[in-house]
């Protein structure tokens, strides 16, 4: 049987099996043709892909904020991992090489937002990183790792948080990396009390027990915002609070306390590009631990069950969907 062909001379990708947002609410599992790759773009057959309880939840229940390139149908997924299966003559990267996928748009119609839920990608050579085979499905943690490492600092400089809100993956990437870049064992506030568990190094505390009043910088990881008024009481004169979740509804505060602390409030964003290689450097080192936070994996085939159950179950600090045989 002859394979098409692209018009730049590269074998046209088979469709894959990709996760479709098709409204908010509704997602399914769907064959997806391909966009045939072209100079610079590389074909990767995926292994695990995360799903995301801030960003991704929040484009599944429609209460994402809109933002240029918004819309549906739509693949999600931003934590993806997998093997090259056609480098295209790439000079980073060779067959079989594992890679870390930051996003795709090769669904034609479709929107990738983030495009990276799905069994085969063409991706452009610029939105892959390289990371060790060791790391397996850990490896889809990179992303929030990152994003974590960019909240630590401020226009480059280290600004390591002595109090951090919220034990979920992110709040835990936070403390692990406050640890591993020699901060003072941080304080972790977290109210539900099956996430109390499992810290590395650092104090986890019901915010009702926490009697500080001086803590000089606070990385809110909730996504709580109604959550400033308190943080503000536990803040030291010009204390810093810094909001690392994403808030997909206004915030506020109440001025007079903020004004007599001087408080300051600074905005995290994802991550930049030199946020992944000094993650991935830090794990190297044996400086970051991955593990542990991965605490449900199914089968991709499954992806209609997983979705509900990462976004609603306490238990499930992170799912993974694993793509490796369907």
């Amino acid at each position: 049987m002859s394979i098409p062909m692209s018009s730049r001379g590269r074998s046209t990708p088979v469709p894959a099996q990709a996760v479709v947002f098709r409204e908010p609410g509704a997602v399914e599992l769907r064959e997806l043709a391909l966009t045939p790759p072209a100079n610079g773009e590389l074909v990767v057959d995926v292994e695990w892909t995360g799903i995301s309880t801030g960003t991704e939840k929040l484009l599944f229940s429609g209460d994402m904020p809109a933002f240029p390139g918004m819309g549906y149908p739509l693949v999600p997924g931003y934590e993806t991992v997998g093997r090259v299966a056609d480098c295209g003559g790439s000079r980073r990267f060779k067959d079989g090489d594992r890679v870390f996928v930051t996003g795709a748009r090769c669904f034609g119609d479709i929107r990738g937002l983030f495009g990276g839920a799905a069994s085969r990608l063409v991706v452009d050579e610029d939105k892959l990183l390289p990371v060790a085979a060791e790391l397996n499905e850990d490896a889809i943690l990179l992303a929030l790792a990152a994003t974590a490492y960019h909240a630590l600092h401020d226009r480059a400089a280290l600004a390591l948080p002595d109090l951090i809100i919220g034990h979920g993956v992110l709040g835990r990437l936070l403390a692990r990396l406050s640890v591993a870049l020699g901060a003072d064992s941080p304080t972790v506030w977290e109210t539900d009390p099956q996430r109390s568990a499992g810290a590395l190094g650092y104090e986890v505390l019901l915010p009702e027990d926490d009697t500080r009043r001086d803590y000089s910088r606070i990385i809110d990881a909730s996504g709580d915002p109604g959550i400033l008024d308190n943080l503000v009481q536990h803040l030291a004169k010009n204390g810093e609070v810094v909001l690392a979740g994403f808030y997909s509804k206004p915030l506020s505060f109440t001025f007079p306390p903020a004004f007599m602390r001087e408080a300051r409030f600074r905005i995290a964003a994802e991550w930049s590009p030199n946020d992944l290689p000094s993650v991935t450097s830090l794990i190297h080192d044996g400086a970051l631990d991955l593990t542990h936070l991965i605490t449900h994996k199914l089968p991709a085939s499954e992806a209609l069950h997983a979705y509900p159950v990462a976004f609603s179950d306490p238990d499930c600090l992170k799912m993974v969907l694993d793509w490796r045989n369907g």
